[in-house]
């Protein structure tokens, strides 16, 4: 009974988790997570705001609040800055680009910082709404959970879409915007898995915000009582309505540009000061407002029950857009959606007080309403979308009509004017350049063996007898070992050549030289991965070396080869990849590389600079090895690399005296100085691209970053670098005659081992042990 019973869950369990299936159920649980967050940073705002409004009756106003907006701002930065940097801004065009299939980072750490930093920016008064951070904390979240599921490259790139769109969805309460926002901005992708996927996320999502009473606006529907109508005279009036919406859209996109280029340029501080600025100048600007005009959601409500009058819907109108440029200009993290409805809710109340006057058949309010989506079309260039939110958030029919006029006025307006969405124009401003249809082999077609190899390679010495390369085979699963002679590459083993030993008439006490292929086919770092296949393949090869010279620098298998493509088509090769590439360097110098073997010092202290190199050149010399001496200049994350103001006369410094003293011990050195954002991401880097055998690197003796052994960089180092690492503490008065090596056994004291004859001969030929 036992049996049946697992065989019956067995299949149960089967068809639970076909791919569609669970594309479905996660779908539902993207849907009620991303609900819940939107909830979660709704109430997160309308709690510290209560705060805020509070601490400015107990407080000076004109005190309180530029105080909170500093301080909020000051947080938001610091938490984006130090913890996740993709998560400032809007967080639509990360989504964007990711969909586009360019590496991004999404994950719950981004979600998490996203979340609070949003709250902290939006309860301190800056004008910037909570739609672009739901997206992207739902497609966050999304991609997090295909990973904790077994998920296709294909469904996890439909459901990072489908929590993009649950997250707008529950932002606005509006379930099909969510969804056409999918199909129209972000996937283009009208498939049924996508479709599906979108709407089940969007449509759960959107309940959860309907039960909670929380959407992005903040409205309250029942006190917009205004009869709406729609009649031929009319038209005139909403088709200018949606020229003016199409041409300030445009002029809106300009300035976001412009805000953020003379951020960069002429406040070129950290993104904490940035904000914490931002969010200073919005308190003092806020607090010269009369009180009903300080929060944004009143002010909203203000425009579309109409109670109010046309010069002081005009003075919003430049006062919100003048505010938000700033806000958005610093890198805060907020949307612009909310912000642009505010401005076309202000525009249309304007339009609608001038067809009043002259016709009166419309109140301003209903032009208002209508505004909101001819303005949000002029942003974001998404007409059907535009159309729907505002109808969805209404449930008026009678605007339909309206919005049809005025999203597709709107739209085509701003085409003309300035081609591309606000997020297009963004991704553009960032060096991102969607390419519309990358076909699939362009991507491929740029990995190298040096993206597959594996880095370390189990090699056999061409001395070794055939008993201890027996040996060899049985302990390790490969099928083939590479055969040095004094460090280069001679030949290769497999488990064929042994095989055929007794058919070639060799003894049982032969060497792996007797037994081994000479000259093995080999491909060099640079070798594109289809020349890589092309060899594998043609000589039905199951490895195959990578040389630099003849000096092995790794080695490919065909399970690399697949490993590296389900990398590549899940995004996590290319983000690696993107991830690795953000240095510059600005000074190096190259010697012939005929070492046997390369010794990476990275030169970042003066003080032991000289030490480090000296015993760098003595274990060069003694392995006939090269050295390759790095500088790094860092810089802060805000600033550009391209543009950071460096200075490299310490580095030359180092380095020349680093090419001194490697030339009086002839020995090959290759020196270069980089600039870089982050200390051990570029050195991993330099171990990667320059193949390092050995890293010499110093140690202050403490460190006081908690949960960590020796530092932040060095034990990133040791933990992630594919080659052996020497850490030295040096004394006050350093002396190379009297050596302490502790015995422990393993690889390690192996490797100390192997390093004291060059390092003795150093400290005049003794040493005590």
């Amino acid at each position: 009974m036992t049996k049946i019973s697992h065989i019956i869950w067995k299949r149960v369990s089967r068809a639970l988790v076909r791919p569609k299936r669970l594309a479905i159920f996660e779908a539902c649980l993207i849907g009620l997570v991303s609900g819940l967050a939107a909830l979660l940073l709704g109430e997160g705002v309308g709690w510290l705001g209560g705060w805020r409004r509070t601490l400015a009756h107990w407080i000076p106003v004109y005190m309180a609040l530029p105080a909170i907006g500093l301080i909020a701002g000051l947080l938001s930065g610091w938490l984006v800055d130090r913890f996740a940097p993709q998560a400032g801004g809007s967080g639509m065009l990360e989504v964007k680009a990711v969909l586009a299939k360019v590496p991004m980072p999404l994950n719950l750490r981004i979600a998490l910082v996203k979340l609070i930093s949003t709250t902290l920016v939006l309860a301190s008064g800056m004008p910037l709404g909570k739609e672009g951070p739901t997206v992207q904390i739902g497609a966050s979240l999304a991609n997090q959970l295909s990973r904790w599921f077994p998920t296709s490259p294909d469904h996890r790139r439909q459901l990072i879409a489908a929590g993009a769109g649950a997250g707008l969805a529950a932002a606005f309460d509006a379930p099909i915007a969510g969804v056409l926002f999918v199909v129209e901005e972000l996937l283009q992708d009208v498939s049924g898995i996508t479709l599906g996927t979108a709407i089940l996320a969007s449509f759960i999502a959107s309940i959860v915000a309907r039960i909670s009473g929380s959407h992005s606006l903040n409205l309250d529907l029942h006190l917009i009582t205004a009869h709406t109508s729609f009649s031929a005279p009319e038209i005139p009036f909403y088709l200018l309505l949606g020229i003016l919406a199409g041409l300030l859209g445009a002029w809106f996109n300009r300035g976001i540009l412009f805000s953020l280029a003379l951020y960069h340029r002429f406040l070129n501080v950290s993104l904490p000061w940035r904000i914490g600025f931002a969010g200073l100048v919005t308190g003092i600007a806020l607090s010269t407002l009369p009180i009903e005009l300080r929060d944004h959601a009143g002010l909203r409500q203000l425009l579309l029950t109409g109670e109010t009058n046309w010069q002081l819907v005009a003075f919003i109108f430049c006062f919100e857009f003048l505010l938000i440029l700033i806000t958005f200009g610093s890198g805060a993290p907020g949307g612009l959606l909310v912000p642009s409805m505010t401005l076309g809710a202000a525009l249309g109340y304007l339009v609608g007080t001038w067809e009043y006057h002259w016709l009166g058949l419309s109140a301003a309010e209903t032009y208002a309403r209508v505004g909101m989506g001819a303005f949000f079309c002029g942003v974001a260039r998404v007409p059907i979308t535009g159309m729907i939110i505002v109808f969805e958030m209404t449930t008026d029919f009678n605007l339909v009509l309206p919005l049809m006029i005025v999203s597709v006025t709107a739209y085509l307006v701003g085409e003309l004017v300035e081609a591309g969405s606000l997020y297009d124009r963004l991704l553009e401003f960032k060096g991102i350049h969607l390419a519309k249809d990358l076909a699939p082999k362009e991507a491929w077609a740029e990995l190298t063996a040096d993206d597959v190899m594996q880095r370390r390679v189990e090699t056999l010495s061409s001395q070794l007898s055939l008993e201890e390369a027996l040996q060899a085979f049985s302990q390790s699963s490969h099928r083939g070992f590479p055969v040095l002679e004094k460090g280069k590459l001679v030949g290769i083993l497999t488990q064929k050549d042994i095989s055929n030993v007794s058919e070639r008439g060799l003894r049982g006490d032969c060497t792996v030289a007797d037994v081994m292929t000479p000259e093995p086919f080999t491909t060099s770092p640079d070798d594109t991965l289809a020349h890589v296949v092309h060899l594998l393949d043609r000589h039905n090869l199951s490895s195959l070396p990578v040389i630099e010279g003849r000096r092995l620098v790794g080695i490919i298998t065909r399970s690399d080869i697949i490993r590296v493509e389900a990398a590549h088509l899940s995004g996590e090769e290319n983000l690696a990849r993107h991830q690795s590439t953000q240095s510059q360097v600005i000074y190096q110098t190259r010697s012939p590389e005929t070492g046997q073997g390369r010794i990476l010092v990275p030169l970042i202290n003066p003080k032991t600079a000289n030490t480090l190199l000296e015993m760098a050149v003595a274990i060069a010399h003694d392995r006939h090895y090269e050295i390759e001496c790095l500088h790094i200049i860092v810089v802060p994350r805000h600033q550009s690399l391209t543009e950071a103001k460096v200075s490299k006369v310490l580095g030359q410094q180092l380095l020349w005296s680093a090419i001194q003293l490697a030339q009086a011990w002839e020995i090959p050195i290759h020196t270069q100085i980089r600039v870089a954002h982050d200390l051990s991401s570029e050195i991993l880097q330099s171990i990667k691209e320059r193949h390092v055998d050995l890293v010499i690197m110093g140690w202050k003796g403490n460190t006081t970053t908690p949960g960590r052994i020796f530092s932040q960089v060095v034990d990133t180092i040791i933990l992630q670098a594919t080659c052996s690492v020497v850490l030295v503490k040096l004394g006050s008065l350093p002396h190379f005659d009297r050596w302490l090596v502790p015995i422990a056994g393993g690889s390690n004291t192996q490797e100390v081992i192997q390093l004291l004859p060059a390092l003795v001969q150093q400290g005049g030929n003794r040493a005590t042990l």
